[in-house]
């Protein structure tokens, strides 16, 4: 690719996924547009992730030697997707990298799951992880570029969290097909359970139990998949539902 820039979603906590990958693609070479939603973060992880936290991580980034622009934007908008993907090409330049980890995951099972959470999940989950995907096509240059959106196998009593990444594999794997004449691969990651600071002590004991490692899955070791994904040797590799979770699928 002659250009390495990328748009990274969901990067509102530094423990997490998104800037696990973030500090990755940094060290490679990539410039980077971060987008984050605090009111998320704020509800559902109880975590005080302020602007500040974000703005730490971009000082990190950009010590490293990459140009990083930090971008809010609520996803259950419909004008958001679209608009995010334009302010990260106006700051940066045409994008030739997408990564979908922003989420939206509230467990909840058949018969308690409300309306409201239902169609939340699917409009961040599903409709804006399209419209990115979309965007993202119509402004990527002419070598094209590699998106990856990670997902989950999660299914029951997490009914709309799990459906909606369901949805997501599929959106991501037709965009292998129907993006590929413009040179544009996609992929989806199911990175198993990643201790990014939202499990119990009964949860790590029990994941630690079943992983063959013996030792749990962290951002970084997401972040080499994804950074392989996106890199011009990774670029074969399309149309894949990908677990990279340390062989805790094969218990």
């Amino acid at each position: 690719m002659s250009q390495r820039n990328a748009l990274v979603t969901g990067v509102g906590r530094s423990a997490g996924i998104g800037a696990g990958i973030a500090r990755v693609l940094a060290a490679e070479g990539w410039d980077l547009a971060l987008s984050y939603w605090h009111p998320y973060d704020e509800r559902v992880n109880q975590a005080s992730s302020g602007a500040e936290e974000v703005s730490a991580l971009a000082k990190e980034l950009e010590q490293r030697g990459s140009s990083v622009v930090t971008l809010p934007a609520d996803l259950e908008d419909p004008a958001a997707a679209d608009s995010l993907v334009e302010q990260a090409a106006e700051h940066l330049g045409p994008l030739t990298g997408l990564v979908l980890s922003h989420t939206e995951g509230v467990d909840s099972s058949i018969l308690d799951t409300t309306l409201e959470s239902f169609d939340r999940h699917f409009a961040v989950n599903v409709r804006a992880s399209w419209q990115l995907i979309r965007a993202f096509a119509l402004q990527a240059p002419d070598d094209g570029g590699a998106i990856v959106a990670l997902t989950s196998d999660h299914t029951a009593h997490n009914l709309p969290y799990g459906a909606s990444k369901g949805a997501l594999d599929r959106i991501a794997i037709a965009a292998a097909y129907e993006l590929g004449d413009r040179k544009i691969s996609s992929n989806a990651l199911n990175p198993g359970p990643v201790d990014t600071g939202w499990m119990t002590e009964e949860i790590r004991d029990a994941v630690q139990q079943r992983q063959p490692t013996g030792r749990l899955g962290a951002p970084a070791d997401v972040a080499g998949v994804v950074a392989f994904l996106l890199s011009d040797a990774g670029r074969w590799v399309s149309g894949q539902l990908i677990k990279a979770d340390g062989g805790f699928s094969a218990a």
